[in-house]
């Protein structure tokens, strides 16, 4: 398929995902009555059921990726073409911030807005690794066995990691980027890169691991 048309998925897809998280943030905040553990919740179910709708209507054109960190582990595997990385994480950070500003304009809210609440040290680094690295291993392993069922099994891990983690399990650079600049008390700005390091690193030793363990996709490499 056209590289334009994966591309295009990409977008609608990355920028669908924001606006599903970042609006069903919103939403619980305000309709939870300062209930914190009924608005995450919300949030995580939410945010889990789009997601696999979403794969499951664009995976079959790009992938589904909608994550640099899966962008990166694909073309590491074998199975994306190295010069399609850099545009699938362009329109991933684009699609990203385009679905935060269209939540925002839905709200009434600014379109960017900064947060003072520091979201940084070594536990959410930690958490942001190990959420991570599992969401990678959940994405690699199940895709190879059971590709039928990943898209859910992706889904249910996501939903899993935002309970268990102590960073609130971003796990995704395009979507840590956007939320730095979403509604305010999510991620300061100045933290987003120390846990894009986190990312890479536990998406990196979980790509690392498969390999070791299956080899790379070669061959089955989207043109």
């Amino acid at each position: 398929m056209a590289l334009a048309k994966r591309l295009a998925a990409e977008f609608i897809g990355t920028a669908l995902l924001l606006a599903i998280g970042s609006g069903a943030g919103i939403a619980a905040q305000r309709l939870a009555g300062g209930d914190a553990a009924m608005a995450l919740l919300v949030s995580a179910l939410v945010g889990a059921t789009g997601l696999a709708v979403l794969i499951l209507t664009f995976g079959t054109i790009s992938g589904g990726l909608f994550n640099p960190v899966l962008t990166l582990c694909e073309a590491w595997r074998g199975t994306l073409r190295a010069d399609h990385v850099a545009p699938y994480i362009a329109v991933q950070a684009a699609g990203a911030l385009a679905g935060v500003a269209a939540v925002h304009g839905m709200y009434g809210l600014d379109l960017a807005m900064a947060t003072q609440q520091a979201r940084t040290g070594g536990g959410q680094w930690l958490g942001e690794c190990i959420a991570t690295f599992g969401l990678l291993c959940v994405f690699i392993g199940c895709g190879r066995a059971r590709p039928v069922v990943a898209p859910f099994a992706v889904s249910a891990y996501v939903m899993a990691a935002c309970w268990f983690s102590s960073s609130s399990a971003f796990m995704n650079p395009a979507m840590t980027l956007a939320r730095a600049f979403g509604e305010a008390g999510v991620l300061r700005l100045a933290d987003a890169p120390a846990f894009v390091l986190a990312q890479l690193a536990g998406g990196g030793a979980a790509t690392a691991l498969f390999i070791w363990l299956h080899g790379t996709a070669r061959g089955a490499v989207r043109t």
